[in-house]
């Protein structure tokens, strides 16, 4: 059945078969569904595996599963190279009806790399993938996190948001992944992108250094010297309400987690690190630079408690609030 034009239309990759994945999908679509009578959910999974209770017709209405065929039988918490299609079925499923306005926003739940990989596929993560299928050459991952009134001493509640100058590397290769093309470039998606998508009109934007103490003059390292305070300067000298280099260490001092809309580290734990530790589970990843809007839950497949009924669906909550609310906010611009 046609729905109504004015939904608020998502999609949600359930992702690794074996994993918690697709209860934390099912159990946090119902209950964002609850939350919001002008939005539908399409959930991607075999229907194996979403097995939707008794609903109200008007639930059952706005919350569909699209079954797709696994690959092998699925044994809860055991992983299977044979569903590694599967997993990357779903992605494409749910990219291309973005790109085709079928969908409003895509939400990911987690996946298992090796698998994919162990499957004869390269696959470095989601973000990578979602930026090779979309033909963009450089996408930038963010998380974000709700931080409520009274949270290091906010007299309001404040949304934290993370983003990386490099992903999934190991450490010894981010110095040489870094650039002045590259940063200036990513300070100029995240500012676009909190304009755009997040609807925040002159964002104001720290960069974190590479080195202990932003390199101490160059006596810990010359890449803030000679890289990134060179590309903060560019940014600035386009408009864009920017600073930096910090140091990694005190970069996120209560003061500017009440003010900045957006930091940049250098490298993964660099910034996940002291984001995880004050949102661990309430945590949205958002892929910046894409044509699409996508988020995702802010943890792993949890093969360990899969099937048990006690797996959180905080994370995919907050990962269906954030790409509504970003779903609407694009409405507005058109």
């Amino acid at each position: 059945m046609q729905q109504a034009p004015h939904l608020v239309n998502l999609v949600v990759s359930t992702g690794e078969p074996a994993g918690i994945g697709p209860e934390v999908s099912l159990a946090a679509s119902l209950e964002f569904l609850r939350e919001h009578t002008d939005a539908q959910i399409t959930l991607l999974g075999n229907d194996q595996l979403l097995r939707l209770p008794n609903l109200s017709p008007e639930l059952s209405a706005r919350l569909k599963i699209h079954s797709i065929a696994l690959g092998s039988p699925v044994t809860l918490g055991t992983l299977n190279s044979g569903n590694a299609q599967y997993v990357v079925h779903l992605l494409d499923y749910a990219i291309d009806g973005c790109l085709q306005g079928q969908f409003d926003a895509m939400v990911t739940a987690p996946l298992q790399k090796s698998i994919i990989n162990d499957a004869g596929m390269p696959f470095t993560g989601h973000t990578e993938y979602l930026a090779q299928r979309c033909n963009v050459s450089r996408v930038v991952m963010m998380l974000c996190a709700p931080l409520p009134s009274g949270f290091l001493g906010l007299t309001a509640p404040r949304d934290l948001r993370v983003a990386l100058a490099t992903t999934h590397l190991p450490l010894k290769q981010v110095p040489q992944a870094l650039g002045f093309d590259q940063i200036l470039e990513i300070i100029q998606i995240v500012n676009q992108d909190l304009q755009k998508k997040f609807g925040i009109d002159n964002p104001l934007i720290r960069v974190a250094g590479l080195n202990p103490h932003a390199g101490e003059s160059g006596y810990l390292g010359r890449e803030e010297i000679e890289i990134i305070s060179p590309a903060i300067d560019a940014a600035r000298n386009m408009g864009i309400h920017v600073s930096g280099p910090y140091p990694g260490d005190t970069m996120f001092d209560s003061e500017s987690v009440a003010q900045v809309d957006a930091f940049i580290a250098m490298y993964h734990d660099q910034g996940l690190a002291p984001f995880k530790f004050v949102a661990f589970g309430k945590g949205v990843n958002v892929t910046l630079g894409l044509p699409i809007i996508r988020t995702s839950v802010d943890h792993g497949t949890a093969l360990d408690i899969a099937g048990k009924g006690v797996a959180d669906a905080g994370s995919m909550l907050e990962a269906l609030r954030l790409a509504y609310q970003l779903a609407k906010n694009k409405r507005k611009q058109h």
